[in-house]
């Protein structure tokens, strides 16, 4: 779908281009498309504001039957957000067209001021992701993605970045395939169904799969997350998929996935309840990572650990004030049924860190609304006590703009979490600084390894979509894992945090 192109404007016959302009000075040295944005500027009513548009049919500069100069406002804002941004729109803005091609122009990188890497890859990401549209269930469909993109560059390019649209093409049809699970409502995919389909496709691409059932999670004393999924009549599972083989420890992933979470006995109540099929996002997450793993060949040694349940209400339910037997040998008192994920989690992380012996081990979960209240919903909370995992990851956040910022593991805090009669309570004393003490109890169960939990409560479902993203499920987590992954040191020290 996506090729780098060093097409002939004024010979290649082209549906529609977009070409970007600043307001402020020019980012284009090639002469045609310069002389097109110098008459878009002399138009009065065009000035290249930020998503503002002017559309010139059939200009003689070049063969295309539509150009369409979109704004971006002052160049000292550029960046690669603000392309990956521009690119999503005009794909957006292609498909409400009906084209099955349209073209892009990179600018130029130096004009730009923008390696040329980085400024092709937020293109092509921002072209992808902004081309994909979450329509199975609707017998009319609105509008079709596009067949083909062309970003247009010199020949130069094009030979300096062969692998590029690959590994973009990858990264980002597994975002789509994170988004698409995330999509489905509840009734298509409990947890055993999920766990069929992330074992199907999975499998397709070369990864290791291994399935816990009911009864074998029985066997294992895995009593937090059978406490979950006690009141469903769908039964739970877990899912171990591993890329690669290597003597070194392997990197551990673990997704929280509960494919609809009522609140148990404390009920979800009001307008939350319908967004609840994405209570899964984490487990989507981390299976598409492992599938775009084995795509790219990555030599990393990587294990993902997926439980998944669904937490109802049933005269089989937990009750609040239950204590239950974790993996871990630890027992928790249930001070509130809805704080379900951590239940899932701990017994999946003890597991992972008493059989595989990670180097490293992160979690991503859609855990708490109190990060959300945080940080909003479009920034993810990484806590630590690794500093130099924690910096690493919130630097990938910041490469990828799946935005990351650094949360306290306050010591003093574990007073909160204290239980007469059980090791642990999974709810705290205070209804303050509960992201924070919801990661506490979770370092309880990993052990020495080495740990980061990614809170992705906000960034892991939109109600409203975006430049380059329907609303629904966002894919968050595959970029910003995959991008820490391929990183030439996961642990270099960076001071940038969230933008």
């Amino acid at each position: 779908m996506l090729h780098l192109s060093p097409v002939d404007l004024q010979r290649e016959k082209m549906k529609a281009l977009f070409i970007f302009v600043c307001e402020d000075r020019p980012i284009h040295t090639d002469p045609v498309v310069a002389a097109l944005v110098t008459r878009a500027l002399a138009i009065e009513e065009f000035k290249g504001k930020k998503d503002h548009e002017i559309t010139f049919y059939e200009p003689p500069e070049v063969a295309a039957d539509r150009v369409v100069l979109r704004g971006l406002g002052k160049a000292e804002t550029l960046d690669a957000e603000i392309f990956r941004q521009a690119a999503g729109k005009s794909l957006r803005r292609g498909r409400t067209l009906g084209l099955p091609r349209m073209g892009l122009v990179a600018p130029d990188a130096g004009a730009a001021g923008m390696a040329e890497v980085d400024l092709l890859r937020a293109l092509l990401e921002g072209a992808f992701l902004g081309n994909h549209v979450f329509d199975r269930y609707k017998q009319e469909k609105e509008t079709q993605p596009l067949a083909r993109v062309d970003i247009v560059v010199p020949a130069a390019a094009v030979a300096r970045h062969r692998r590029l649209v690959f590994e973009v093409e990858t990264i980002c049809s597994e975002t789509l395939r994170a988004r698409e699970w995330v999509n489905l409502p509840s009734n298509a995919k409990p947890p055993v169904e999920l766990a069929a389909l992330i074992t199907r496709d999975a499998k397709a691409q070369g990864l290791a799969v291994e399935v816990l059932a009911e009864k074998e999670l029985r066997r294992k004393n895995m009593g937090a997350l059978l406490a979950v999924a006690a009141g469903s009549a769908n039964p739970p599972a877990m899912v171990i998929l591993r890329h690669g083989v290597s003597r070194r420890p392997p990197v551990v992933l673990v997704g929280k996935g509960v494919t609809f979470d009522s609140g148990g006995i404390n009920i979800k109540t009001g307008d939350s309840l319908i967004d609840m099929k994405g209570d899964m996002a984490g487990a989507a997450a981390v299976a598409a990572t492992l599938i775009a793993a084995a795509r790219l060949k990555l030599k990393q040694h990587l294990i993902g650990v997926i439980p998944l349940v669904e937490n109802m209400v049933s005269g089989r339910s937990s009750r609040p004030g239950d204590i239950v037997r974790t993996f871990s040998g630890k027992t928790v008192e249930i001070g509130n049924t809805d704080a379900e994920g951590r239940l899932i989690l701990i017994d999946a992380m003890a597991y992972a860190e008493k059989r595989f012996s990670p180097e490293v081990m992160i979690d991503l979960a859609t855990l708490t609304g109190a990060c959300v209240v945080a940080l909003g919903e479009k920034i993810a909370g990484v806590f630590s006590r690794d500093e130099a995992l924690q910096k690493a990851i919130v630097a990938a956040g910041r490469r990828t703009h799946e935005r990351c910022w650094p949360m306290p593991l306050p010591a003093d805090y574990k007073e909160l979490l204290k239980s007469p009669y059980a090791d642990i309570s999974n709810m705290p004393s205070t209804r303050y600084g509960g992201a924070i003490s919801a990661a506490l109890f979770l370092s309880e169960f990993v052990g020495k390894t080495r740990w980061a939990h990614i809170d992705i409560a906000g960034p892991g479902f939109h109600k409203k979509e975006d430049a380059y993203c329907g609303a629904g499920g966002t894919g968050f987590g595959v970029r910003l894992m995959l991008d820490w992954l391929m990183s030439a040191d996961r642990n270099v020290p960076e001071t940038t945090a969230a933008r």
